[in-house]
């Protein structure tokens, strides 16, 4: 079953994100992990949730979800995250694909 990491983020430095979002893509394709948003336009349609920027990455279960957020691959990304970006972040199981 997929499971979906869900991040809402806000850049703080433009040059330190750009290296994080450069580690962070390595790692995650490393895992077998594919982004489904990455930014881009956001329509608010109900409540008062108002991100600025969207991540979405689609992981093959939760499993390699929670290795790829816990491994040394994505640590790199971890070093710099701090100055690079502010953001929410949030793990979810998908629903089955079968019919």
């Amino acid at each position: 079953m997929p499971a979906y990491i869900i991040s809402d983020v806000t850049a703080k430095d433009a040059e330190a994100f750009q290296i994080y979002r450069t580690r962070a893509a390595a790692s995650i394709a490393h895992y077998g992990g594919r982004y489904l948003v990455r930014g881009g336009p956001i329509e608010q349609l109900e409540g008062d949730w108002s991100p600025q920027a969207l991540v979405i990455v689609e992981f093959p279960d939760i499993e390699r979800a929670k290795a790829w957020y816990g491994s040394s691959e994505y640590a790199t990304a971890l070093d710099i995250r701090d100055k690079a970006l502010g953001r929410n972040l949030i793990l979810v199981e998908g629903v089955s694909r079968a019919t």
